[in-house]
């Protein structure tokens, strides 16, 4: 269970991150070079992509951070996890699910599902 929990927290970092040269170099840690995203709202294939969706989001929601909500899962090469987005010590305002695949240690794809997405957002 810590192993899901930390590659939880160090996806979750990869969206907070502001700085785009740290975010790149955790997003090449983290992520296959052929890695997928998709959730309802936007899709993303490599690195690039996936550094674009990550821009989207902290610019279309400024100050709000990501943070891990219950206990991270998993087995095999399998996470599930859950995720608040909200104003930095603020309320979740937006929340998820998330599902990935891991191949030898990094982020294969990322499933994602909202679950709280108020209208105005």
């Amino acid at each position: 269970m810590n192993e899901a929990k930390t590659n939880a927290e160090r996806y979750l970092a990869i969206w907070n991150e502001t700085d785009a040269a740290r975010r790149r170099a955790l997003i090449a840690e983290s992520w296959t070079e052929a890695a997928t995203y998709v959730d309802p709202l936007m899709r993303g294939e490599g690195h690039e992509q996936i550094n674009s969706l990550v821009e989207a989001v902290q610019s279309r929601f400024p100050g709000f951070r990501f943070e891990l909500i219950g206990t991270a899962d998993g087995y095999g090469d399998n996470l599930r996890f859950s995720w608040g987005l909200g104003p930095d010590n603020g309320e979740a305002l937006i929340k998820g699910t998330d599902f990935a695949e891991l191949e030898g240690g990094k982020l294969k794809s990322v499933r994602g599902f909202i679950d709280l997405l108020p209208e105005a957002a």
